[in-house]
Formats: structure tokens, sequence, C-alpha cells
């Protein structure tokens, strides 16, 4: 993995200490999509995220996984099924399929359309 990421003076942490360190949610103008900014700690091997985004009911949103990430610092963009408002629930969950798996980090966030 060293030649995807040159930066060799990064501490990288075995699985069980592995974190999701920054869950920020953007929203779009157009209040129909979601900018996710997600950062976990340098790993030495690669997680799994699970990503949900639910409504003020707990109803899912939109969700996606993400298998084996190339780097720690991820940006995705969501978007929202149906005519939704906030406020909106993202969560994001870190596990390793046979391993450890870490506490879910939330992110509670509005999003309307600038026009209504």
């Amino acid at each position: 993995m060293a030649f995807f990421l040159p930066q060799d003076n990064l501490q990288r942490v075995a699985p069980e200490e592995t974190r999701i360190t920054l869950l920020k949610a953007e929203p779009y103008p157009d209040g129909r999509r979601v900018r996710v900014n997600l950062e976990i700690t340098p790993f030495q091997e690669r997680p799994y995220i699970e990503i949900l985004l639910s409504d003020v009911h707990g109803d899912e949103v939109a969700s996606t996984t993400i298998v084996e990430p190339m780097t720690w610092k991820l940006e995705l963009t969501l978007h929202l099924r149906g005519a939704q408002r906030g406020p909106f629930t993202l969560e994001a969950k870190l596990f390793y399929p046979d391993g450890p798996q870490a506490r879910p980090v939330t992110c509670i966030f509005n999003a309307a359309p600038e026009n209504g």
C-alpha cells in the first residue's frame, strides 16, 4: 500500500484501534444531495464502512457501503430519495468482516432547497 500513500511518517494502527475521526455532512443548495466527508485513522488493514442516512422518522433515505478504501480521507455524494426535509441523521459504521467493529459515529443536519 506504500506506493499509493507515500507518507511513510504516518503511524498506521491495527484493526482494533482503527476509528472514524471525522464525519461531516454538507447539503448541496438543491436540497437533493449531500456531500459526506469522512476521515479514519491511518490503518494497517483496509476496513469496511457502512453509511446510512435517515430522515426525521428514522426511515432510510440513502445508504452506501465502502469496501476496503485505499485512503483514510474520503468524500462522496449521497442522493436523497423522495421529497424530504430534515433533520437528517447520518451514521457511519467502521468494521472488519472477520474482526473488530468500531462504535458508530453520527451527524445530524438539515437540508432543504434554497428556493423552497
